[in-house]
């Protein structure tokens, strides 16, 4: 018999209470107070294999839904498919008016009428853009970044879509990574504390303007060897538990109700087929409720990896390792059904699989309403609202990090100037948006020109200089720009010859970085740094203001150009946050969330490095430790580093006990005295060193951090705890806890921190 939605809840929740007759209305009202599990297996014990199987199966948009249904070819194919309830969920349909149009097909024309979940790229931001994950983890401000993810929300939310492919927090270490954009940086606490921020931002309480976040990748993508995305990676169980999981469970305990998992492999077994990341640690230990799906194709590609021979046993493997979606592989749909007969898969791993996708469907209201997402009138008055607008310009701002600041050249002056603005970055209106906005209209993010025209005082003059090298066709950019091409050079030197300021935007495209953009060489893309350094014999009254997506080696400029703005690629407001920063209507309080190289072949780079044997040089001509011959092992610019303009200054660090006892605690504290004239905020950021333990341990971890606004001339005090909480990590006994020994403890503004006391835990 074919049942429609309403049919169909009723049917199912008849058989769930126990009844055999009652009133729709009626119904309805106990189906609501039902828990949603009891909902879950009344819906479970409807379908037949094949729709159970179809739950698991996620296919790309692939024709013009609100048209003609296809007559042949893949297409029809996978048309057919949603009719007979074999797509659980789709990618890249979004619009209202095409979702409701597939939801409808799903709906009213499948035998039970269950309700498709729309998945999209909603990575930082729909329409409206905020700046880049990386970027956002500059501000430390977790506040400002849950609001940036829930106006991602509202707006896919209200373009009918219900699932983001986001928070990405793998905890990168290499700035090569072209994916370094996508994520949080190099640290695990810091990154833990965004993925939970982001999390509730998008979800929310999965109201009409939420949509179900997806954690990925699960795990260790972020460790690609060389940086080169797709690459296989070499971890041992202390990094994977130390390092690069805590993040992840951190999302799933904030409640995230999905996962992807990656690429890439793990102790010699790809991630889609990993038994023991996803049964035994993410859904056992870890007691996740909700469900894995692939990532695009990486089902089929462990056959590429030479795990699978073919994609038949590659979807075995999958399904048994506890992969439950499966994106665009076409595994699950053409093989699980002849793999249970064969009695390769059980039935009850496919059980579980559609329990969860069915799970997350009711979480999300779909099954009271499946066009919960698809109100055309919401959609126009959601989309690029003004408050949207304001909220991604304050996350802009707190975004952007000073790096150095000579000579008080910053803030600019707001009258009587003449300031040349140099590259082809300050005028467009398109790389601003980064990597991973393929929601956003090109050409609609505000420039730097148009954020600095906005400041009437001064004589701007614009001069392009050079073209950005874009290298690799991305998205919608189809051609290469010449990478040598100096003929701007003159006009950019005459523009400054007679500037008292030179402002000059300088850094990579938006699509330089992200998926598939590794680079070998992070320097200044094409012939920027020989524009730079054009300019500067002219007029080295230069401020550099640099759009990137990753750290970069930027090692002349730091010796030479005495103010440098690190600004990312900031989304919609770009321009206006740079503006309000350059002019000092905004002061900088960002801090780095990665570490930026003296020199490529450092990477990966970052600060809380093991300390070898051999750590330190011991005099002498002794070359026997652990060193580069011929540059600093340090980084220019170090993790948790930032400038502002006001100055901040240290002391007076305690400890309220020298010893941690068993279920106690200790109080650090920490006097933060604004010596400047301006008032402003500083991270304060709390450091540990455990001295030894069952395994080796960093020589020093983020372990506290608090954004504290504080006035001109003006001391706060500042307060962290710790416990054993705080010092727990993945010991030999391979599991989470404190060992008795010795800390040293840290705090300042940066990694580098100097204030330093001790304390002995002992159980």
């Amino acid at each position: 018999m074919k049942l429609n939605l309403p049919k169909y809840v009723l049917a199912a929740t008849l058989i769930a209470i126990g009844c055999s007759t009652a009133k729709q209305d009626m119904v309805s009202v106990k189906e609501k107070q039902l828990p949603i599990d009891r909902k879950v297996d009344s819906v479970l014990n409807l379908m037949t294999l094949e729709e159970k199987i179809g739950q698991m199966n996620q296919y790309n948009g692939f024709w013009n839904v609100t048209g003609p249904a296809p007559k042949d070819g893949d297409a029809a194919v996978k048309y057919e498919h949603i009719k007979k309830g074999w797509v659980g969920s789709m990618l890249n349909v979004r619009g209202v008016k095409d979702v409701r149009a597939l939801q409808k097909i799903a709906v009213e024309e499948s035998r039970l009428g269950i309700p498709v979940l729309f998945g999209y790229d909603v990575i930082h931001g729909y329409k409206t853009i905020s700046p880049i994950p990386l970027a956002e983890a500059a501000s430390w401000d977790m506040e400002a970044i849950e609001n940036s993810a829930a106006i991602a929300a509202a707006e896919s939310a209200a373009s009918g879509l219900n699932w983001t492919f986001a928070p990405m927090v793998d905890v990168t270490r290499d700035a090569r990574w072209g994916r370094v954009m996508e994520g949080s940086g190099e640290d695990t606490y810091l990154g833990s504390a965004i993925a939970v921020a982001r999390v509730k931002g998008f979800q929310g309480d999965l109201g009409e303007f939420n949509v179900a976040a997806c954690v990925k990748h699960f795990a260790g993508y972020g460790f690609a060897e060389a940086g080169k995305d797709y690459n296989t990676v070499d971890v041992n169980k202390s990094t994977l538990h130390n390092i690069i999981l805590p993040p992840f469970k951190a999302a799933a305990n904030a409640g995230a109700l999905t996962f992807m998992n990656s690429f890439n492999d793990v102790d010699g077994i790809p991630a889609t087929g990993n038994t023991y990341l996803q049964r035994e640690v993410l859904k056992k230990d870890w007691n996740f409720q909700g469900f894995v799906v692939s990532d695009w194709g990486s089902m089929g590609e462990m056959v590429n990896h030479g795990y699978a021979k073919d994609l038949k046993q590659a979807a075995e493997f999958a399904a048994n390792a506890g992969s439950d979606m499966d994106m665009e592989s076409h595994g699950y749909v053409m093989y699980l059904a002849q793999l249970v007969k064969e009695g390769k898969v059980s039935e009850d791993k496919i059980n579980d699989a559609a329990r969860r996708i069915l799970r997350v469907k009711f979480q999300l209201g779909l099954f009271d309403n499946p066009y919960k997402y698809c109100d055309e009138a919401r959609e126009k008055a959601t989309v690029g609202k003004k408050e949207f607008h304001d909220g991604v310009l304050d996350m802009a701002k707190k975004s952007i990090v000073l790096l150095k600041n000579e000579n008080n050249l910053l803030p600019l002056k707001k009258q009587g100037q003449k300031i040349a603005v140099i590259g082809a970055l300050a005028n467009d209106k398109t790389s601003p948006l980064g990597s991973w906005r393929i929601g956003a209209d090109d050409g609609t993010a505000v420039s730097v020109m148009e954020g600095l025209s906005q400041y009437k005082g001064n004589e701007l003059v614009y001069a392009k200089g050079a073209d950005v090298a874009l290298g690799a066709p991305a998205f919608t950019v189809e051609t290469k720009i010449n990478m040598t091409d100096k003929s701007g050079f003159e006009e950019a030197v005459n523009a400054a010859k007679n500037a008292d300021v030179v402002v000059m935007v300088l850094g990579e495209h938006g699509l330089q970085t992200g998926e598939g953009r590794s680079r070998v060489n992070i320097g200044l893309p094409g012939v920027q740094q020989e524009l730079l350094e054009t300019v500067y014999k002219t007029n080295p009254n230069i401020v550099l203001v640099l759009t990137n997506g990753r750290p970069l080696e930027i090692v002349w400029a730091d010796g030479n150009i005495p103010a440098i703005v690190e600004a990312w690629h900031l989304g919609t407001e770009s321009g206006n946050a740079i503006a309000q920063v350059l002019y000092g209507d905004y002061n900088p309080s960002g801090k780095l969330p990665m570490s930026f190289p003296r020199a490529v072949g450092q990477m990966p780079l970052y600060y809380n490095h093991k300390s070898t044997g051999r750590p330190n040089y011991n005099g002498g001509d002794s070359v026997f430790w652990s060193h580069y011959t011929d540059e600093s092992n340090e980084a220019l610019y170090p993790f948790g580093y930032g400038l502002s303009y006001s100055s901040f200054e240290y002391s007076n660090l305690k400890l309220s006990n020298n010893t941690l006892n068993q279920n106690g605690k200790i109080t650090v504290s920490v006097d933060v005295k604004n010596t400047s004239n301006v008032n402003g905020k500083e991270v304060v950021q709390l450091y540990l060193r455990d001295l030894f333990g069952s395994v080796t341990r960093p020589v020093r971890e983020l372990k506290g951090f608090e954004l504290v606004a504080i006035n001109a001339g003006q001391t706060k005090t500042v307060s962290f705890e710790i416990d054993e909480k705080t010092i727990e990590f993945y010991t030999a006994n391979n599991q989470w806890e404190a060992e008795p020994g010795d800390f040293k403890v840290f705090v300042g503004g940066n990694s580098k921190a100097s204030l330093e006391a001790g304390f002995t835990y002992s159980k």
